[in-house]
């Protein structure tokens, strides 16, 4: 069976074990750098990413999850996952450190504060069915990609039309908004047949 590790410092960590275990994935929470071992991909949950960048150093995950990383081990991030993947944040905090992942340009809150959250539609690119029920909360958007990089999803409508929230770059995947927060599995499934494809 597929084994998917959520990284389990802070944020929304209990509600992807829960869409992930959903999927037919074991799914795993991560606090240790032994642990990610046992794991095939990572999920980095939406959370706060300043307190997640700061609790990742303090668990001493930073270079074991680099490591994974440039091995090939496929991750997913959403919202704070998000800016944790980028090589680039605009609007973080000049401490404030990642994974270097993919190649953009994130801008941290980008679409407001907490109560600037809104859902909006989202078509994704590979993830069949109608367009996504988007939750954004707090969300960054992502400015620039590299050229290794696909955009796979786009806000359709309203003030932030044509924002891109979705990329995959290889074996990680990033989406500005929560899948986990829906009920609605398709993104989960994609990275699940992701991770199945990166390991087969």
């Amino acid at each position: 069976m597929t084994t998917i590790g959520v990284l389990a410092l802070q944020g929304d960590v209990r509600e992807h074990l829960l869409a992930l275990a959903s999927t037919d994935a074991l799914a795993r929470p991560i606090r240790r750098p032994a642990e990610l071992d046992d794991v095939d991909a990572l999920v980095i949950p939406g959370g706060e990413s300043t307190t997640m960048s700061k609790l990742v150093g303090e668990f001493e995950l930073y270079e074991p999850i680099r490591k994974r990383i440039a091995d090939g081990m496929p991750v997913y991030g959403s919202c704070a996952g998000m800016i944790m993947l980028a090589t680039e944040v605009l609007d973080g905090r000049p401490d404030q450190r990642g994974f270097d992942g993919i190649e953009m340009t994130v801008r941290r809150n980008a679409f407001g504060r907490q109560v600037d959250s809104f859902e909006a539609p989202v078509e994704i690119v590979g993830v069949p069915g109608p367009r996504f029920d988007a939750v954004f909360i707090r969300a960054p958007w992502v400015e620039r990609v590299g050229d290794g990089v696909r955009v796979l999803g786009r806000v359709t409508e309203g003030p932030a039309a044509d924002r891109i929230v979705a990329v995959r770059q290889g074996n990680l995947l990033a989406t500005a908004f929560h899948p986990e927060l829906t009920g609605d599995l398709r993104v989960h499934q994609y990275f699940v047949d992701m991770v199945r494809d990166a390991t087969a």
